[in-house]
């Protein structure tokens, strides 16, 4: 086998950590089937809470393109394969369908899942970006396939983006990620938590958007950006020092000038 095998020990301390980093988070009070199936997740899995593996929403746990990936790699995972529906796909309606085969082995002959997006199935903050979100669905389920995983990923549901307009539409007084119900803003509990924690808001955006799956913080939807805040509000007083480290990968690297 040519796989990363995680460590009793290593599984056992993410285990701790995960359940600890759930408990925090604010919003949530979980009870035991929760915690039972966050335990059940990382011991076979070895997902991990702090670097946006899985998300809580809606009662149940998903799991991220961003988890699902780190799989692959931690699997030695040899290839992705992904192409275009051309008979399925209709542009002028925005219409994608996608066909991703995942190679585990060099022997693999491939997991397929199909991923499907047009403005009906999808937020309307990534309109316009439907064939991109058609991608990812294909890659999350040929993924999910091939190593086994019934839980759904969080690019994939359809019915966040399915609900009446009301629940996207901003307020006469409050902004599209603004409350009613007197707390701050999402953008504004984001702001304060990089102000409080120093961090840099530009690496905290491009974590943003890989953890929620899409192009931009912005084009994601409310209940994503409202995991994301009470994820990293949790990771940094969890262990800055790690989620500093986590958003420092996603720095561009710099030119070095002769």
């Amino acid at each position: 086998m040519n796989e990363k095998i995680i460590s009793t020990d290593k599984l056992a301390r993410l285990v701790r950590k995960n359940i600890r980093m759930a408990r925090h988070w604010k919003g949530n009070n979980f009870g035991v089937l929760e915690i039972e199936g966050l335990r059940e997740l990382t011991l076979k899995f070895g997902f991990s809470l702090s670097l946006g593996d899985l998300t809580y929403l809606g009662g149940g746990w998903y799991v991220t393109h961003a988890g699902l990936v780190r799989l692959a790699s931690r699997k030695r995972c040899v290839g992705i394969e992904v192409q275009q529906v051309l008979k399925s796909c209709d542009q002028s309606t925005g219409r994608w369908v996608f066909k991703a085969t995942v190679y585990k082995s060099s022997r693999s002959r491939g997991f397929v899942g199909y991923g499907d997006a047009d403005p009906s199935n999808v937020s309307t903050l990534v309109h316009g970006a439907e064939m991109r979100v058609a991608e990812t669905r294909a890659v999350n389920r040929a993924l999910r396939k091939a190593y086994g995983i019934g839980l759904c990923s969080v690019e994939e549901l359809g019915s966040l983006s399915n609900r009446p307009a009301a629940d996207h539409a901003p307020s006469k007084n409050h902004s599209s990620n603004g409350s009613s119900n007197g707390q701050p803003r999402l953008r504004d509990q984001l702001c304060l938590l990089i102000r409080q924690h120093n961090l840099d808001p530009t690496l905290v955006k491009a974590y943003a958007a890989d953890f929620c799956g899409t192009p931009s913080l912005k084009e994601a939807n409310r209940d994503l950006v409202q995991s994301f805040v009470s994820h990293i509000a949790a990771c940094a007083k969890e262990n800055r020092d790690m989620l500093i480290c986590r958003l420092n990968s996603y720095a561009q690297p710099v030119e070095v000038k002769a």
